[in-house]
């Protein structure tokens, strides 16, 4: 069961950052830029991310099982609070967007909008996060965090978050305030 949640922390930040590859391709392939809506709810998928991060890299063979469960505890309990804020802001765009013969912001995935697919993902982290926290005496990591894999996936989760905050200064430049719907890179124009 052990093997299982190991395992289960680097699915849940692989599976973020696929998500937020997803959305890079919208912005670079499809030409759409990210809204500060849409930037916010990046924000919070990568702070959801983190929750697991610190769980892996916090692991150490000699700690005991108490710190290991607090350790567990405060991890996802980050991610149902980065969550939690992303599901308050897609909800919002989502609600900007209901009215009968708005098209929406940006192109649809599959039938659905990338702020209703950002619900949909924080949901399922909540979820995610809630049964790891109810079963977290059966599933306490307990690889030591220099393992390869782990290695691979905080650094892989590095360049993402490091991606992502490139790409937000390059949306809005120096400026404040982002435009509601942003047309350019301020930061090269």
């Amino acid at each position: 069961m052990q093997r299982f949640a190991y395992v289960l922390n680097h699915v849940y930040i692989w599976g973020i950052m696929f998500v937020l590859l997803g959305a890079f391709w919208m912005q670079f392939y499809a030409k759409e830029f990210p809204c500060p809506l849409c930037l916010l709810q990046r924000m919070c998928m990568i702070l959801a991310a983190i929750g697991p991060a610190y769980v892996l890299m916090q692991m150490r063979e000699e700690d005991d099982r108490e710190e290991r469960l607090i350790d567990v505890g405060m991890g996802f309990g980050m991610s149902i609070l980065a969550a939690l804020a992303g599901m308050a802001v897609s909800t919002r765009q989502v609600l900007l967007h209901i009215a009968p013969g708005d098209p929406g912001y940006g192109s649809a995935v599959m039938g659905l909008h990338l702020y209703t697919w950002a619900l949909i993902v924080f949901a399922v982290v909540i979820f995610v996060s809630g049964l790891t926290l109810v079963f977290q005496r059966s599933l306490t990591v307990t690889e030591p965090h220099d393992h390869w894999f782990t290695r691979l996936t905080l650094t892989f989760l590095t360049l993402v978050i490091l991606a992502n905050a490139f790409s937000s200064l390059a949306i809005a430049g120096w400026n404040l305030y982002l435009p509601d719907n942003p047309t350019s890179y301020l930061l090269f124009s």
